[in-house]
């Protein structure tokens, strides 16, 4: 099993994010309403002359981001989250998309029986 956690960088895309994960087989998704740092520092009035708010203003200007928690099967589905998200909101290398981590999972309760089952 593994855990698979996205930050989206555009909240509106959020709708987009989750039918194309469910439409993948993705459930149980975890949505957390969040903020960066840096977005923080803009909302702020904190960022020096050196920070580029041309490339915050080109997403979500400074509103918050969401963040996505999942856990899947195995890396396969890691990669199908991974590949999903990009189809919606483009290279995560890119600017404005988001970051996508995973991790394996080396103890899971609670889960629906057909889920811990295939662990």
């Amino acid at each position: 099993m593994y855990a698979v956690l996205f930050v989206l960088d555009d909240p509106h895309r959020l709708d987009e994010v989750l039918d194309a994960w469910e439409g993948r087989g993705i459930r149980g998704v975890t949505i957390i309403e969040s903020t960066g740092w840096q977005r923080r520092r803009a909302q702020r009035g904190l960022l020096g002359a050196r920070f580029d708010f041309a490339s915050l203003a080109g997403s979500s200007s400074l509103e918050s981001n969401n963040t996505l928690f999942v856990v899947v099967e195995d890396r396969a589905m890691v990669e199908t989250c991974l590949r999903t998200a990009e189809s919606v909101v483009g290279d995560l290398d890119g600017p404005n998309t988001g970051i996508l981590v995973a991790w394996p999972i080396e103890i899971v309760k609670g889960l629906p029986a057909e889920a811990s089952e295939a662990a």
